[in-house]
């Protein structure tokens, strides 16, 4: 059993960055693929980036690539989001979730969710 707890969530104006964390604990880090989600209000949950286990690569989607970077310390077991130039449709809150499986951007791939963190882009 992994469990998964993001922090870093809260309220920025349009144009400036956060950096959102992720910490997965109960599994071997080195073999997770961590992935990051958000949802807005009366939205479907949606793919925002995932890093694999192996090799650390990641894929991103679309409205976020060019902005958002994920990076992992397996040091220190932890999965990082960084988001820069945030924009007022970023708001949402924000999941990160795991799978001892490759990379992937579909929400069913994914065993193991955190309980998410807010993030308010205001313009």
């Amino acid at each position: 059993q992994v469990h998964l707890v993001e922090s870093g969530g809260g309220l920025v104006q349009a144009g400036g960055s956060l950096r959102l964390s992720c910490a997965p604990s109960g599994g071997t880090f080195s073999t997770l693929t961590v992935g990051w989600f958000r949802q807005a209000p009366g939205k479907e949950r949606e793919f925002v980036g995932t890093i694999s286990w192996f090799g650390a690569r990641t894929y991103y989607a679309d409205s976020v690539k060019g902005r958002f970077t994920i990076s992992r310390d397996n040091a220190a077991k932890m999965v990082y989001l960084q988001m820069n130039s945030l924009k007022p449709e970023d708001t949402a809150v924000y999941y990160c979730a795991a799978t001892g499986s490759a990379a992937h951007n579909l929400k069913s791939s994914y065993d193991y969710w955190g309980q998410g963190t807010q993030v308010t882009v205001s313009s």
